[in-house]
């Protein structure tokens, strides 16, 4: 077996083409768009290269391409967490546990000659809404830019050492089904108070929701939990990519005296186009998932944030977002699935609101860890209270 560092152009196209062959059999995969890779390992795409670094190997027996590996470093994590934690991650493996024990070791040797005292994987070199987390129970199709892999995976991190540091939690629903009476009832009393109202994203007015976003947000998270402020222009440049993607109608905003309070935003799942394209997205594939947009073509919801402002918490407006959204949803009658972003168990204040809404776990991941001393003591990732 030999590891080879990606350098060129064909070496970034075998690290690419070798995790089709491990899913051929495996119905439920779904490849990435090549692109989406290419950009994570891109200076000039993503940001983290500012403070961080990155290095990739595939690994050959003879001629042929048998797993793949990337390692990096953040160096703001590192600084935030006070650890020197690098990560791995893009690990695809034959099922053959050397094969991987090779590759965990060249990314563990890279990151001590960094001055690592262990590493996470398998994670992003980005933030941790893409490529985060190795699944282990619900191998359903998955959703954009999330893993996907073999049930054999876990075996491998295991084996080597890596130690479960948090797991992370998908939520589904039938978003066709009724809602539980005890929404009805909470929503009722909302509902009666004409100073309350929602709203649906206005593709033709994104700063206004961006910037209730980012108001939102900054009061339901930053102030009373964890994470950093969003900043208004940062919004408004996300809002305006994820247009050509956004369903406008399945994300609802809620107002008190025209105020935004709460908000639960939702996307179509555009995986289920783009497993379509076998991971190319040239300018045919552009113009048909255009036309398959248009034509409603995802029939699942991907939910990606939930949330009420303190002031409005325990008051029953998480009822009457539910079930004002719910009313929209249904009578569209386009979506049959729907499906939370992962929650890690570290929030159960974020679980506890999923779990409210009537869904099921249908999807569980694990972010691990190894530390290199194994004398020193193992810590799971903090609970946010």
């Amino acid at each position: 077996m030999e590891l080879r560092e990606i350098k060129t152009s064909n070496d970034e196209k075998q690290f690419i083409e070798m995790a089709p062959a491990i899913y051929s059999n495996i119905p439920e995969y779904i490849r990435p768009l090549d692109k989406d890779i290419k950009s994570v390992f891109d200076p000039a795409q993503n940001k983290f290269f500012r403070h961080g670094k990155a290095i990739r190997w595939i690994l050959l027996d003879g001629q042929k391409v048998i797993g793949r590996i990337a390692a990096f470093i953040d160096e703001k994590q590192i600084k935030k967490e006070k650890k020197k934690i690098g990560g791995i991650g893009f690990f695809e493996c034959i099922d053959n546990e050397r094969a991987a024990t090779h590759l965990f070791d060249q990314a563990k040797d890279w990151l001590v000659t960094q001055g690592m005292t262990g590493m996470d994987g398998p994670i992003n070199f980005g933030e941790r809404d893409a490529w985060w987390g190795l699944i282990v129970e619900g191998f359903d199709a998955p959703i954009y830019r999330t893993n996907f892999n073999p049930p054999y995976y876990k075996t491998f991190f295991e084996s080597y050492g890596f130690k479960t540091y948090f797991e992370q939690y998908c939520y589904s629903l039938n978003p066709q089904k009724d809602l539980d009476e005890k929404f009805f009832e909470r929503h009722k009393e909302v509902n009666e108070n004409k100073d309350f109202s929602i709203q649906c994203i206005d593709k033709n007015n994104l700063d206004k929701y961006a910037d209730d976003f980012t108001m939102i947000y900054n009061k339901a998270w930053v102030k009373h939990g964890s994470g950093k402020s969003l900043e208004t222009k940062q919004m408004r440049s996300f809002f305006k990519k994820l247009k050509p993607v956004m369903d406008g109608s399945i994300s609802f905003y809620a107002y008190y005296k025209e105020e935004p309070i709460a908000f639960f935003v939702n996307l179509p799942d555009i995986n289920q186009i783009f497993k379509k394209f076998d991971g190319k997205f040239g300018l045919l594939e552009k113009l048909r998932f255009l036309w398959m947009m248009k034509r409603r073509a995802s029939h699942k919801m991907i939910g990606l944030v939930f949330g009420v402002i303190p002031e409005f918490q325990g008051k029953g407006v998480d009822s009457y977002l539910i079930v004002e959204s719910s009313k929209r949803i249904k009578s569209s009658n386009q979506y049959n699935d729907f499906e939370m972003q992962w929650v890690g168990d570290f929030n159960p204040k974020m679980i506890r609101i999923a779990e409210s809404l009537g869904t099921y776990k249908s999807r569980t991941l694990i972010t691990y860890r190894k530390l290199f001393d194994e004398n020193e003591p193992f810590e799971r990732h903090p609970i946010i209270l």
